[in-house]
């Protein structure tokens, strides 16, 4: 998806009732009644669709960066640089994330990097690879509780705390997988590793 801002044609340092305002305007200049018996009916409810999925993440982006105590161009500009591949692994398009972490350089591959390449490859049940893109995730960013966190659920399984694996990468019976403590990524990959054991 597009950046949100560029989308609703806003600055990330714009104050909530202009960027309210701004979606007013544009959702009146688009709105599909407008264009009704129009050729340009189904262009304009795209567009309305995409104005408002942008205006709701800027609403849920606000609404998280205060609670973390961060200013809205502050959060904006800290995100993650794989926010669009962060997206991509979130709706389950393993494969072209990995297109797009494979095209970066080896001298910009960084922690977060790793810690992607990581759950991709776990979403796609290869465990022993995922544990040694976690591990170097987190060798490079000790600190970060995102990487930690699925390390430490992988090293369990690994132990057989929660089930573990054997050395084919194939899955055992594996208990408790949405830690609340995970981030969205991982959630939902451990949800899908769960339901898809049911499969087999």
């Amino acid at each position: 998806m597009r950046d949100p801002y560029q989308v609703l044609g806003v600055s990330p340092s714009a104050t909530d009732e202009e960027i309210k305002q701004v979606y007013r305007n544009l959702a009146k200049k688009y709105h599909p009644d407008k264009y009704a018996n129009s050729p340009l009916a189904e262009s304009a409810s795209e567009k309305m669709k995409e104005i408002n999925e942008a205006y709701d993440r800027i609403l849920d982006e606000r609404k998280r960066a205060k609670s973390q105590g961060q200013s809205y161009s502050s959060y904006h500009n800290n995100r993650s640089r794989f926010e669009e591949i962060r997206q991509m692994i979130n709706n389950g398009y393993f494969n072209e994330a990995e297109q797009r972490l494979s095209s970066v350089p080896s001298n910009e591959r960084d922690a977060e990097w790793f810690y992607l390449m990581g759950v991709i490859v776990y979403g796609k049940g290869w465990l022993e690879e995922a544990y040694n893109y976690f591990q170097t995730a987190c060798r490079m960013d000790p600190d970060n509780m995102e990487y930690r966190s699925i390390f430490n659920k992988v090293q369990q399984q690994r132990s057989g705390v929660q089930g573990g694996y054997n050395t084919t990468g194939s899955v055992q019976s594996y208990d408790g997988c949405c830690d609340p403590d995970c981030c969205e990524i991982c959630a939902c990959l451990m949800c899908s590793d769960c339901l898809c054991r049911g499969c087999r």
